[in-house]
């Protein structure tokens, strides 16, 4: 057996076991504390101190402080302490702390089978808190369905659903967890006194198996001493994965598998290209290898067949390892790759409307009572916050009509945030405009409140959501007389509502309405600006009374606010100038050249369609200027990973930013495209649908693909289930360098789905493909 050491990166490893102490800080959904990688996968984390025997999303948390690490005796610490100033009933997603404080360290050190971990206490817990401080490791549950424990003389099994009444299923001073699994096996023993194992899931749905420990009294120093010992296969290495887009690819474009290697492999079998035909699989040819290298804890090869074009279903092999089928075709990206997003999760998300798929309702017409003015000095607990004034003529807790029609559920959750509405409506306006994506499979009735998919009706669906979007926010902003900032449930248990939606509130004016939030954000009511511009010109022949009353707005709130650049003033004023010609736009863009330079990164791709709708000479001489900067700029950041876009991955999926790269990487081609070759939107797609890193090879795009999310953070995801076309926030980083993408709907650092931009710009950079692949 390998003992532990102290790598590079600060965290004990060995063959097979990685251990980590506060490189993540995320223990609300699952990533902080102690935790622990065997075998490729991450059984254990949020080893720690707790206040609860099962802690939810807004249970108290400690402070971390900064992690000390001791190479000679390879030990690591980090002192806690609670309450979290900064968070304690302030900030975003605010906690409630209760009146109690004290500080501990945590200490972590190899020993001869395993590691130890310490808990020092700076003082005896005081005897009301007793039975409620307790030490803390989470388990994951998808990992442990179907196995079995062990404790002394007590053994039982791992449910797929909670049961019974009891808090605890066994204790004990020792757990053997998986003990029939050698790769997932892992005994706990407290030294210091006894665990309890117990369901989280039993309070939360989105808990997983906790072991815990209770502190005892009078304990200060090693007041908790577990020895855990994970079974460790002796010299195991991780197995190859390759990565390919799981949809596929068009002849013209590159072609590019990269096989994922554990760094201790050095075995280099035969990469091979099959084709599917009547027969069988036939091989086409050997594949080159090229070293391309170190990325995160891996080793990274790249397979290139660019220069097959003959249309099939095919697969990739390399030694044992066999991708999933996927597509070389003229027509790849034509049909049933962005259409599910448009004629399934889109209108899946749609608020007050009755959503149905033939025999399935898949939620009742809902929020039919928004809304209530929602109460001054507020911190709400999802992030919203009411100052000392409503900013409107309503008070507090009044029912503000008109509010009841129109949007999008955000996320995995059911409230309005206008940002995503008009990061939707922005969107699609512009991939419609573009691309002419005429498509029709759904029939919206506004009036009946109706919505029925796989049903067309002769208007264009992607019309249809725009107009959905654009109801809900010139509404608000007529019944309001300013933008709303959101439409939220006003309690936490309302919030955490799993189910159909039109049972969160009861669809009369009563207590339980939503409340709506507005705010003072200028950046914000510009960026609704420049969504509302584009959306007039798509909706001028379908709805043109709603697109001169989107035009309206759009120009009410550019006017409102001093002339100041920003990205999102340079956003508003491009649009309006695309739709009215007007100088005053056109001017003020011209005249902010030193402000956009120094903003290059942030609205280069404003800058390239610019150049379209503006003929000053001086003005496109200087864009050149910046948009060469910014070229050389991607081009270096896409050197360093073996995907070949510009990728630093972190404690949330990328997913999202990647197709906002790829998405603005479009308009920058099309402007220049000697500075900015397609090939970086090109590879934006693929790492979406499948090439990306980790040995889930998931398409983050539900039902999408030969393999995709097939349990995602949806509002569905009670059900362990998907919604076709929705996508999740994707593969996420186990601090500091472990890929991971669980098969579990309860992560939404990972699968959650998301209206705005993560769905439009998706829509968009397909259609994109389509469109410049198949041009003539």
């Amino acid at each position: 057996m390998h003992r532990l050491s102290l790598n590079d990166s600060e965290y004990l490893t060995s063959r097979g076991l990685d251990v980590m102490l506060a490189h993540d800080y995320y223990p609300e959904s699952h990533q902080g504390g102690v935790g622990f990688i065997l075998h490729g996968k991450r059984i254990a984390t949020n080893g720690d101190i707790r206040l609860e025997p099962m802690p939810g999303q807004w249970s108290p948390v400690p402070k971390v402080g900064p992690r000390v690490v001791d190479r000679q005796t390879n030990e690591i610490s980090v002192r806690m302490q609670y309450p979290d100033a900064a968070k304690d009933r302030v900030g975003f997603n605010p906690i409630e702390y209760p009146d109690f404080e004290f500080a501990y360290e945590i200490r972590l050190e190899p020993i001869a089978d395993g590691f130890r971990i310490t808990v020092d206490f700076d003082g005896a817990v005081p005897d009301e808190w007793l039975g409620k401080v307790g030490f803390n490791m989470e388990l994951f549950p998808g990992y442990l369905f179907g196995k079995s424990w062990l404790a002394g003389a007590s053994t039982g099994r791992f449910e797929r659903q909670p049961s019974g009444t009891e808090l605890e299923i066994a204790h004990g001073t020792a757990f053997v967890v998986a003990p029939e699994c050698e790769e997932s096996r892992t005994e706990f023993v407290s030294v210091s006194g006894e665990i309890a194992l117990i369901d989280g899931r039993s309070l939360h749905n989105n808990g997983w198996f906790v072991l815990r420990e209770l502190v005892a009294a009078g304990k200060t120093k090693a007041a908790i001493i577990w020895d855990v010992k994970p079974t460790q296969i002796p010299d195991w290495i991780s197995a190859p994965v390759v990565q390919i887009s799981q949809v596929g690819y068009h002849p013209s474009q590159p072609k590019v598998a990269v096989i994922e290697l554990d760094i201790n492999d050095a075995s280099r079998p035969v990469a091979t290209l099959h084709l599917i035909t009547e027969n069988g699989p036939r091989e086409v040819r050997t594949l080159p290898l090229t070293e391309w290298g170190r990325f995160l804890r891996y080793q990274y090869l790249q397979a290139d067949f660019s220069d097959v074009t003959e249309a099939g279903s095919y697969f990739v092999k390399y030694g044992g390892y066999q991708t999933e089928i996927f597509q070389i075709g003229a027509t790849v990206f034509t049909t049933g790759v962005w259409q599910p997003t448009v004629e399934y999760f889109l209108p899946v998300q749609m608020c007050h409307m009755r959503v149905e798929e033939n025999y399935r309702v898949w939620h009742g017409a809902c929020h039919l009572d928004d809304a209530q003015m929602a109460p001054t000095d507020l911190n709400h607990f999802d992030g919203y916050t009411q100052g000392d004034s409503t900013l409107t003529s309503y008070d507090a807790f009044e029912v503000v009509p008109g509010l009841n029609v129109g949007g999008w559920h955000d996320a995995g959750d059911y409230d309005l945030r206008v940002e995503s509405q008009a990061d939707t409506v922005w969107g699609l306006a512009l991939a419609y405009e573009e691309f002419q994506l005429d498509f029709d499979n759904t029939t919206v009735n506004q009036a009946g409140r109706r919505v029925q998919l796989l049903k067309p009706d002769g208007v264009p669906d992607i019309l249809q959501q725009i107009e959905h979007g654009v109801l809900s926010i010139v509404g608000g902003y007529r019944t309001l007389g300013r933008l709303y900032r959101g439409i939220i449930e006003q309690s936490l248990e309302q919030y955490t509502h799993l189910g159909d939606a039109a049972t969160q509130t009861d669809n009369r004016a009563t207590a339980d309405d939503r409340w709506v939030f507005t705010e003072e954000n200028e950046q914000r009511e510009l960026s609704v600006a420049a969504a509302l511009s584009a959306a007039s010109r798509v909706l001028v022949a379908y709805k043109p009374r709603l697109a001169k009353a989107c035009l309206d707005v759009a120009q009410e709130l550019y006017r409102a606010r001093p002339v100041a650049f920003s990205v999102s003033r340079f956003a508003a004023a491009l649009e309006l100038l695309i739709c009215t010609g007007a100088p005053e736009y056109s001017g003020f863009i011209t005249s902010s050249c030193d402000e956009i330079h120094a903003s290059i990164a942030d609205c280069g791709w404003l800058v390239a369609r610019s150049r379209q709708h503006i003929y000053d000479g001086g003005y496109r001489a200087q864009t050149i200027v910046m948009l060469a900067i910014l070229g050389e700029s991607i081009s270096e950041q896409a050197k360093r990973t073996p995907y070949g876009i510009p990728y630093e991955p972190d404690i949330w999926g990328a997913g999202w930013g990647i197709q906002r790269f790829g998405f603005e990487q479009y308009w920058l081609h099309c402007a220049l495209t000697q500075l900015f070759p397609i090939e970086y939107m090109y590879s934006a797609i693929n790492f979406v649908l499948g090439c990306h890193p980790g040995s889930n090879t998931a398409s983050f795009v539900s039902g999408v693909g030969s393999k995709s999310l097939l349990q995602a953070y949806g509002v569905n995801r009670a059900e362990f289930s998907y919604i076709p076309g929705g996508i999740g926030s994707g593969t996420a980083l186990i601090r500091p360098d472990y890929p991971e993408l669980l098969e579990w709907p309860y992560l939404w650092q990972q699968t959650e789905y998301c209206v705005g931009r993560p769905t439009a710009d998706y829509v968009f950079i397909v259609a994109a493909a389509d469109f410049l692949l198949n041009l003539e």
